[in-house]
């Protein structure tokens, strides 16, 4: 493509608007097929030329008129901002992988302080029960037995395994916050150890 400054019809220069739709025209759809090369997103790829084109329009006094330079000019800012588009994305992308799991470990490192702080207040509150209330619920609810587990080793029968375990909830009630009571409460049909 060759666009002359001069007009064949009239000798008078084309005016920059002119020239500047001339090449609208004729490499728009290039820089677009150029820029989605890169990108691989037509979206992306046309936001990209129109930027070109309005850089170039901003840039019409210091850019040189002559075609070569223009179409030199356009592609250098088409292939620049495709690159710098898609090094942007990788740094997003990095950045939410390295900082989601970050925040998910903290969270996670929270959750276990605050679960061994609530799982101290219960061990201590275990402590003040009865002997007998104390042994099954640490089997019960701590390790994890089933009552006739804990009946056949400590030789009672599952009865008195079930009301000592009830001795101990009510106990417990009393004695813990609601925050640790739940989690005990929790602890029956799933144990920590």
């Amino acid at each position: 493509m060759k666009i002359s400054l001069k007009s064949e019809s009239n000798p008078a220069e084309l005016s920059k608007e002119k020239v500047f739709e001339q090449f609208f025209r004729d490499f728009y759809p290039r820089l677009v097929y150029f820029a989605y090369q890169i990108l691989a997103d037509k979206v992306k790829a046309e936001d990209t030329v129109q930027e070109a084109f309005i850089k170039l329009w901003d840039h019409r006094d210091e850019v040189s008129t002559n075609p070569i330079a223009i179409k030199n000019f356009l592609y250098s800012t088409v292939k620049n901002s495709s690159l710098n588009i898609i090094r942007h994305e990788k740094v997003v992308e990095k950045f939410k992988t390295s900082f989601i799991p970050a925040e998910a470990e903290e969270n996670t490192v929270v959750n276990y302080i605050i679960q061994s702080e609530v799982l101290s207040e219960i061990h201590q509150a275990i402590q003040t029960l009865p002997e007998s209330c104390q042994r099954i619920s640490r089997m019960g609810y701590l390790e994890g037995m089933k009552n006739h587990e804990i009946a056949a080793t400590l030789g009672i029968s599952i009865n008195t395994v079930k009301t000592q375990k009830q001795r101990a909830m009510q106990l417990l009630r009393l004695r813990l916050n609601p925050e640790a009571f739940i989690l005990i409460a929790a602890l029956i049909d799933n144990p920590f150890f």
